[in-house]
């Protein structure tokens, strides 16, 4: 459960990145403060920036500037990439299409899944069973984002096996059939300048309170634009104002069963009242697709010894989420 924080701790994972794979990790005096680090603030805020996470500035500018790009391209051309239920939720989302708690979002996105071949998990996870779509323009942007999601993929990686450290577990304790064969999602965002919506559809809400699925998030946002909003125990909506160079990660609800409740995740919106354009590309590290998450053996002996969640496979929730986030 989050605390009454005020702000959302910054932690140096440089260590975590550079010796995590090493055998004699464990003896690391660095390492094991970030481990300790990790633990504080999935606990107090179920949010944290990251820096000294390997991953250049320069290449998360780049990332961002091609989602500006792609935003400001002609509606008809964006369109050559819709997303549809026949190509497995995948592409772009006009604006108000995406919807949270029941109303529409003032957003419009991309979103791109690890591809699913047919037939992979059976009937499971047929509605999601498709490739990426990648526009023609800009004409960096499908080699961009591939290479930005493999780095991304590690580092997720490497930040779970210090948060596997945290809760006292082995350090390849997602490994294997939780997320041996992990699932991610990338999603670019845009947020538009609220008087540039249409009068009757407007609103400052770019997305709704919600928590999110898998297991993290690693949220790459504008430098100078805050919208991001991180709810404390108390009520109140804390910025996670940009820090340049450092991705904002929040766990998710996978977290929260496989830890028993130990973790939590924390609910979180998106209010653009800038008089610009936003981008957020917000990267999903989550669980083997068909993974049947239920709290861990270690972790239930911390809590009482009883599970607290139910057994919940992450593709039928993950799609039980897209379908109702989705305007038919």
């Amino acid at each position: 459960m989050a605390s009454d924080f005020k702000a959302i701790p910054l932690i140096d994972i440089s260590p975590l990145v550079e010796k995590i794979d090493d055998p004699n990790m464990a003896n690391d005096k660095d390492l094991l403060q970030v481990v300790r680090l990790l633990d504080d603030a999935c606990r107090e805020a179920g949010f944290f920036y990251v820096k000294g996470h390997g991953i250049a500035e320069s290449l998360m500018k780049e990332v961002r500037d091609v989602t500006h790009k792609f935003f400001q391209l002609p509606y008809e051309e964006k369109l050559k990439i819709k997303m549809t239920p026949q190509n497995g939720y995948r592409g772009y989302q006009r604006l108000g299409e995406n919807i949270t708690n029941g109303k529409p979002d003032m957003q419009e996105a991309i979103d791109y899944y690890a591809p699913i071949e047919p037939g992979k998990y059976g009937d499971l996870a047929k509605p999601m069973e498709g490739t990426n779509l990648w526009p023609k323009y800009p004409s960096n942007f499908d080699a961009l984002l591939k290479n930005y999601i493999s780095l991304l993929r590690d580092l997720s990686r490497k930040i779970m096996q210090g948060i596997a450290l945290a809760l006292g577990g082995p350090v390849d304790a997602f490994e294997g059939r939780t997320a041996g064969d992990p699932f991610w999602v990338c999603r670019l965002i845009g947020y538009p300048v609220s008087t540039d919506i249409v009068e009757e559809h407007r609103t400052d809400i770019g997305c709704g309170a919600h928590t999110d699925y898998g297991l993290l998030t690693l949220v790459n946002q504008d430098d100078d634009i805050c919208a991001l909003e991180v709810k404390n125990q108390s009520g109140e909506w804390i910025y996670a104002k940009p820090i340049p160079g450092t991705f904002v990660c929040n766990i998710g609800d996978m977290l929260k069963v496989w830890s028993n409740g130990i973790y939590q995740p924390t609910l979180h919106r998106v209010v653009n009242n800038s008089p610009r354009y936003r981008v957020s590309v917000a990267f999903f590290y989550e669980s083997n697709f068909d993974a049947a998450i239920e709290p861990v053996e270690f972790c239930r002996e911390r809590t009482g010894g009883v599970a607290k969640y139910e057994k919940v496979v992450y593709g039928e929730h993950l799609i039980k989420k897209v379908l109702n986030n989705f305007i038919k």
